[in-house]
């Protein structure tokens, strides 16, 4: 037993080694510091508090705000917004001609591969009130308004979609095409519409490709900061302000570290939640 579990063993002690060093030992020493009341400034020593941190956090109103926006940014932009945006390019896209396809695919990935502080800064000129979609309004005589001070959270909301509907796409496109043809064609012979071939054959036989997509796409954006703080940096009046904007405010501008990371993992048992309720859905089989 020995003899066989070893030399399959060894080749993957220098990974297993880079993945504590790196990505377990930063999150243990993170975990640590969520205990204490490490600060940036003005302390020469930090001392153990226990779970005065996470105490803290739940009797929070601009905690419980941030968890909150977070959630609607995450269901509206993710769960909503990519997932069904990218099926229904997905969709589309195999029933289009060829220059369609490439001038569609190459317009999305180019958003998608987009550096975020870019995507943030464009979408920034396009909501601001003398930013371009008002100038449409305004051309088409509809009322304008400043978009970033009334609807921050759906502006980047909409920002999000923008940037990463392109990925959905993709594996959307990837779940489709392994899906046989004889099938749908059966199913057309037969007399079904599309809503009910959608509904009774392609989202049963792409499951496990919609919830793998979810799982990425929501843990992707969870964790989104640099699309939101171009944007609105979590203003006006912490509207905007999700999780990762709020665990930077509390431990980089308040010099709260302890508190902060903390806000962090919290945030990464949300993420962990959300992981977990896609894992089982991944179990069932199609």
């Amino acid at each position: 037993m020995t003899a066989r579990f070893l030399p399959r063993t060894l080749p993957l002690l220098p990974a297993l080694a880079l993945l504590l060093l790196f990505l377990a030992g930063p999150i243990a020493y993170c975990a640590y510091i969520a205990f204490t009341d490490l600060q940036l400034t003005g302390q020469a020593h930090s001392s153990f508090v226990g779970l005065d941190n996470f105490r803290r956090a739940f009797h929070d109103e601009e905690f419980l705000r941030a968890v909150w926006l977070t959630l609607v940014f995450t269901v509206v932009s993710s769960l909503l917004g990519q997932n069904t945006l990218g099926l229904a390019l997905a969709a589309l896209m195999r029933r289009a001609s060829k220059p369609v396809r490439t001038l569609t695919g190459g317009i999305v990935v180019t958003a998608w591969v987009l550096p975020e502080v870019v995507a943030g800064f464009l979408l920034y000129a396009f909501f601001r009130k003398e930013g371009t979609l008002n100038a449409v309004l305004d051309a088409l005589h509809l009322p304008s308004q400043n978009w970033l001070f009334t609807l921050p959270v759906l502006a980047v909301s909409f920002a999000n979609v923008w940037r990463g509907t392109a990925f959905s796409m993709l594996v959307y496109s990837a779940a489709l095409a392994e899906i046989p043809q004889e099938i749908t064609e059966a199913a057309e012979v037969d007399g079904a519409s599309g809503p009910r071939r959608l509904w009774h054959i392609t989202l049963p036989m792409i499951r496990r490709s919609i919830g793998t997509n979810l799982m990425l796409n929501t843990l992707q954006t969870l964790s989104v900061f640099g699309l939101i703080w171009v944007m609105t940096r979590g203003g006006p009046g912490g509207r905007s302000e999700t999780l990762p904007l709020f665990m930077y405010e509390q431990a980089f501008q308040n010099s709260m570290i302890g508190y902060g990371t903390a806000v962090a993992l919290l945030l990464l048992v949300v993420g962990s939640l959300f992981s977990v309720v896609y894992l089982r859905l991944l179990r069932t089989e199609v």
